[in-house]
């Protein structure tokens, strides 16, 4: 028989032929670097049967995919270790996440991190007994009597739950047996580094109302080095994690008063403030208009944009006057709104809408994060009304915008294509005119992207754009949504060239995402040294003298009057302790000032990171301070 290999090659293999064979037929290295296979685009165990024209891409550690069925069957061992520790334990699940598994397992008697050491002990046997994995299937009668008989009562309920015509696999490795969709390594060996991490309470199923199982993390990894390395960012994270610095610098609060709804302080609102007046100037120099709706809409609202149908857990409810109404947890319905206030002409368009907008969004406690993961947020939304033929343009743009600010920050970003989720509304014709309009786009701009399917929003497709932080973290924040179905729900209207009524076509976007979450990842990109432009206080003035306090004071004045954010420290400490303080609060300059530089006119500059850079005239000083914060430099 023939398959057709990634690049084109056809193959020739024995009829029935695997697709581990397959990787030997191509080449000794391919066969033992491989760890799964595609066949047809879904993804295999490497014992799985080809058939004549059969499409094979094989799988490596290299590949995203070949990383997540080595974890999942780290995931197996672990289970298997504990059965073989703790006989009674039952197992739940045991998914694949970023960077690692978890196992949920419900214990007669609790576990602690304490027995981690005797539970990787065990997984160490089982990787070094390298024992082979093999899949079956069994009929469903089969499969709960199997279940049942080694007293897995959470498996039993999983079958259940499942279509009565699903494929009910299970992957074997010595004498351990699970139920699991799979794909797997080929042997237990093939695994060389892994940990467990942390331990935590879960629900069995998510269900508040169901038992609390304990939940095991653990990571792994192709190579122990790749590991010290996660390991070593890890603690590096947690040195710029955003909720510790944003309390010592006194940026925002979490309190009990408000969880999920972020206090912020003075220094934070200067942080986001600048972050807005600098989306305001980008904004205005692209010809966007800038709109503010209201927070409170009413049912009909919702249930005519589909977010009643497709996004109510999610939202507030309230009453006023009797009538139904939401908190709003999207800012586009009040912008069709907005657009339907006027009659538009093709001449007209595109309009690009802009809205700095508070959304409230009902998380559940559990998932609340700091800035990352808040009930409420601004959102720097913009929607772009335009013409069938001014789609790629318009996206172009908003590509543009995001590369710009992007840059600014010093992140590197990759982009990704969301598809058609289940829960959509549209005809199958608008959803597949809108995906290849964006991937027509992305075609244009020559940006690398990779499809994720079934992320897209439920009324269309989107480009979701995920940034690298400074340690090598991504971050989704930025998104282009192509919306063919809220103008029709809404009855958009422009007159065409025509004379006649057409629909406008539709982008949601934004570029920060949400400003609070944008403000956090900032925080431990710089790990809280923002760049002049975005310091709260940008200069402290620490006089050695009482003397030249005046002097301090004047110096202060004078850089506020520029547009700087100055402050003197006029206390009776120490110059010692002066910038000591100053650096931990992180001011990216501390002038030091005694009875010279004040006869002298000039002011001694010590730069965040650098120490004493020497003396300078202060005209000399405010001028590159200036510089800085006008050109919005990063040092």
């Amino acid at each position: 028989m023939k398959i057709t290999l990634k690049n084109g090659d056809s193959l020739e293999l024995e009829s029935g032929a695997t697709a581990l064979a397959a990787a030997q037929a191509i080449s000794d290295g391919l066969a033992r670097a491989a760890v799964a296979a595609k066949v047809n685009g879904k993804l295999v165990d490497l014992s799985a049967p080809l058939c004549e024209g059969d499409a094979l891409e094989l799988v490596t550690l290299k590949d995203k995919e070949g990383l997540e069925v080595y974890r999942h069957t780290c995931a197996h061992v672990l289970a298997q270790a504990l059965k073989t520790i703790y006989p009674t334990c039952k197992l739940a699940i045991g998914p694949v996440i970023e960077n690692g598994f978890y196992y949920d397992i419900d214990f007669k008697t609790p576990i602690t991190m304490e027995d981690f050491a005797k539970i990787e002990a065990e997984m160490k046997k089982i990787i070094k007994s390298n024992l082979p994995i093999e899949r079956f299937t069994l009929p469903r009668e089969e499969a709960l009597a199997l279940m049942s008989k080694y007293h897995e009562n959470y498996k039993v309920e999983l079958i259940q739950d499942l279509p009565a015509d699903a494929e009910l696999s299970f992957y074997k490795q010595g004498v351990f047996t699970d139920l699991c969709r799979g794909p797997h390594l080929p042997s237990t060996g093939r695994i060389k580094a892994f940990k467990l991490v942390s331990i935590a309470g879960a629900y069995w199923r998510g269900d508040e109302k169901k038992k609390m199982l304990t939940r095991i993390y653990g990571t792994a990894f192709a190579k122990k080095e790749e590991m010290d390395e996660y390991f070593a960012m890890l603690e590096e994270a947690k040195k710029r994690d955003h909720i510790k610095l944003g309390k010592e610098l006194k940026l925002f609060a979490l309190l009990n008063e408000g969880k999920g709804f972020p206090f912020f302080l003075p220094n934070g609102m200067i942080v986001k403030n600048t972050l807005i007046d600098y989306w305001r100037q980008i904004h205005r120099r692209e010809g966007y208009v800038e709109v503010q709706t209201p927070i409170i809409m009413t049912r009909a609202l919702w249930e005519n944009s589909g977010h009643w149908d497709h996004y109510k857990d999610n939202m507030y409810t309230t009453k006023i006057d009797g009538e139904d109404c939401a908190v709003k947890p999207m800012n586009c319905p009040g912008g069709m709104l907005v657009y339907k206030l006027t009659p538009h002409s093709y001449k007209d368009l595109p309009i690009r809408m802009g809205e700095l907008g508070l959304v409230h969004r009902h998380e559940k406690s559990g998932q609340l994060h700091g800035l990352m993961r808040v009930r409420c947020f601004t959102q720097d939304d913009a929607h772009i009304f335009m013409l069938p033929e001014q789609i790629t343009q318009e996206i172009k743009g908003v590509v543009r915008i995001i590369d710009e600010v992007y840059s600014l920050f010093g992140f590197k970003y990759h982009v990704e294509l969301s598809t058609r989720p289940e829960n959509s509304m549209g005809s199958d014709e608008d959803w597949e005119a809108a995906t290849n309009a964006l991937r027509e786009a992305l075609g244009e701009l020559g940006l690398p992207y990779v499809v994720n399917e079934g992320d897209g929003a439920f009324y269309g497709p989107k480009i979701d754009f995920h940034l690298e932080d400074s340690i090598g973290r991504t971050w989704q924040c930025g998104t282009i949504q192509l919306d063919f179905q809220m103008p029709q729900r809404f009855e958009l209207e422009y007159v065409g060239e025509d004379g006649e009524k057409h629909r406008p076509i539709m982008i949601h976007r934004v570029v920060f995402g949400s400003i609070e979450r944008f403000i956090g990842i900032l925080i431990e990109h710089y790990a809280g040294k923002f760049p002049v432009w975005l310091s709260p206080v940008q200069v402290k003035v620490l006089p050695i003298t009482d003397r030249a306090a005046d002097y301090a004071s004047r110096l202060t004045a004078e850089m506020n009057a520029m547009g700087l954010r100055a402050e003197a420290d006029l206390r009776k400490e120490k110059l010692g302790r002066k910038i000591l303080d100053a650096e931990n609060e992180k001011v990216p300059y501390k002038l030091v000032v005694g009875d010279k530089e004040m006869e002298d006119g000039t002011v001694s500059v010590r730069r965040r990171g650098e120490g004493d850079i020497g003396a300078m005239s202060k005209e000399d000083f405010f001028a590159l301070v200036k510089k800085e914060n006008d050109e919005k430099t990063v040092f």
